[in-house]
C-alpha cells in the first residue's frame, strides 16, 4: 500500500508533464503555422511584381489553401489537449472566430468609419452634425433617387418573383425542363457589368438616318416605327427598360428556388385535390402558393434587398443620367467624382439603413425555417 501511495502521485505529476509537453508542442505548430503565413505574405507583397507570374501564383495558392487548412489543423490540435469541457468552450472560437474577426474587420469598423465621415464637412476637417443627413433625404436629386429605387424594388421585384415562379410551375410539367431551366438560367453567369454592356447594344439609339444596330430599334423601324432612345425618354418610365436587366438577370434564380420548393410539395396532395375536381388553377392558387410562401418570402425579400443596392446596371446603361439616379450611384458621384466624404458617407449609411430591415426579416424568416440551427 505504501508503494502504491507513493507511485500514484508520480503517474499523476507525470501525466501532468506529458499534458503540458503536448501543450506546449501544438502552441509552437500554432506559432510556426503563424510565422509561415506571415512570411508568405511579406514574399507575395514584396516580389509580386518581380517574381514570375507562375512561381506568385502557386506561391499564393500554397499560401492561401495551404496555410488556412495548417492554421485550423494546428489550433485543433492544441484544443484537443484540454479537457471535453474546454473543447466544446475553445471550438467554436477556434472554428468561428477567424470568420467573425474577419467580418468584424470588413465590415464592422468600416460602418463605424462611415458613420464617423458622415459626420464631418466634404474634406473631413470640420465637424457638422447631421448636415449631411439632411441633404441626403430632402436634396432633388436624392429624392429623384428614392423614387427610382422604389420603381426598381416594385417592379423588378415583382417581375423576378413572377416570372420565376411562372416558368418555374411550367417548367415542371415540361418534357424540356432540364434545357428550359438551363437557358432561363443562364444570364445568372453573366456579370452585371457585362448584362449592361449587352443591353446598351438591344437598346442602342443612332440619329435619324444613321442605321440602327440596337435589335430593338431595328425591330422598331423594320416595323415601320421610329426608333427611341428608350433610356433617355419618357422620364422616370425610362427606368423600367433598366429594370428589364434586372428581370432578366435574376429570373433564373427565382425559378431555381422556387422549382426545389413545388417538388417539395408531397404529390399525392396535389392529385387528391385534382381527383376531387380542383381546376390548376385552384391548385396554384390554393395548394402550390400557401405551401410554398415561406420560400416566396425569402426570395421577395433577397431581390429587394438587392434591388435597394442595384448599382451595375445603372452605371453602365446611363451613369445615372436622364432621371436614373440611384441611392448607389449618388454615393458614388458625391464621394469619388465630386470628392464630398461627408455627403457620400451619409448616403451609404442611408443605404445601410433602408436595407436593414429587410435584411433582419429575411434572417428572422431563415431562423424559423431552422436555417441557422
Amino acid at each position: 500500500m505504501a508503494r502504491l501511495t507513493e507511485i500514484e502521485p508520480r503517474r499523476q505529476a507525470a501525466a501532468q508533464e506529458g499534458g503540458v509537453g503536448r501543450i506546449a508542442m501544438a502552441l509552437l505548430a500554432v506559432a510556426v503555422t503563424l510565422i509561415a503565413i506571415w512570411y508568405g505574405f511579406i514574399f507575395l507583397r514584396d516580389n509580386q511584381n518581380t517574381a514570375p507570374k507562375i512561381v506568385t501564383t502557386l506561391v499564393a495558392i500554397v499560401w492561401g489553401v495551404g496555410g488556412v487548412a495548417a492554421l485550423f489543423f494546428s489550433a485543433n490540435l492544441l484544443i484537443e489537449q484540454f479537457g471535453d469541457a474546454a473543447k466544446a468552450y475553445l471550438r467554436p472560437f477556434v472554428f468561428v472566430g477567424p470568420a467573425v474577426f474577419m467580418l468584424g474587420w470588413f465590415l464592422f469598423l468600416p460602418t463605424l468609419r462611415t458613420i464617423y465621415l458622415s459626420l464631418l464637412n466634404n474634406d473631413s476637417t470640420q465637424f457638422v452634425g447631421l448636415r449631411n443627413y439632411v441633404f441626403a433625404i430632402t436634396d432633388r436629386s436624392m429624392l429623384e433617387s428614392f423614387r427610382n429605387n422604389l420603381i426598381w424594388m416594385i417592379f423588378g421585384t415583382a417581375g423576378c418573383v413572377i416570372f420565376g415562379l411562372v416558368i418555374a410551375v411550367l417548367a415542371d410539367r415540361s418534357k424540356f425542363e432540364n434545357l428550359a431551366k438551363a437557358l432561363i438560367f443562364m444570364p445568372m453567369a453573366i456579370s452585371f457589368v457585362g448584362a449592361g454592356v449587352i443591353w446598351r447594344f438591344i437598346y442602342y439609339y443612332a440619329p435619324p438616318g444613321e442605321p440602327q444596330i440596337g435589335l430593338l430599334n431595328a425591330i422598331v423601324t423594320g416595323l415601320g416605327g421610329q426608333p427611341q432612345a428608350w433610356t433617355s425618354l419618357l422620364q422616370p418610365w425610362n427606368n423600367l427598360f433598366l429594370v428589364i436587366i434586372m428581370i432578366w438577370l435574376q429570373t433564373g434564380f427565382a425559378m431555381v428556388i422556387f422549382s426545389s420548393a413545388i417538388k417539395g410539395i408531397p404529390t399525392d396532395i396535389l392529385e387528391a385535390s385534382r381527383v376531387d375536381g380542383a381546376t390548376e388553377w385552384q391548385v396554384f392558387f390554393q395548394i402550390m402558393i400557401p405551401a410554398i410562401m415561406s420560400t416566396i418570402i425569402t426570395v421577395t425579400t433577397t431581390i429587394v434587398i438587392f434591388s435597394l443596392k442595384i448599382f451595375d446596371v445603372v452605371i453602365v446603361m446611363t451613369g445615372g443620367q436622364y432621371g436614373t439616379h440611384v441611392i448607389a450611384t449618388q454615393f458614388y458621384r458625391q464621394f469619388f467624382t465630386n470628392r464630398d466624404f461627408g455627403r457620400g458617407a451619409a448616403i451609404a449609411i442611408v443605404l445601410l439603413i433602408a436595407v436593414s430591415p429587410v435584411i433582419y426579416y429575411n434572417l428572422r424568416q431563415l431562423g424559423k425555417q431552422e436555417g441557422f440551427r
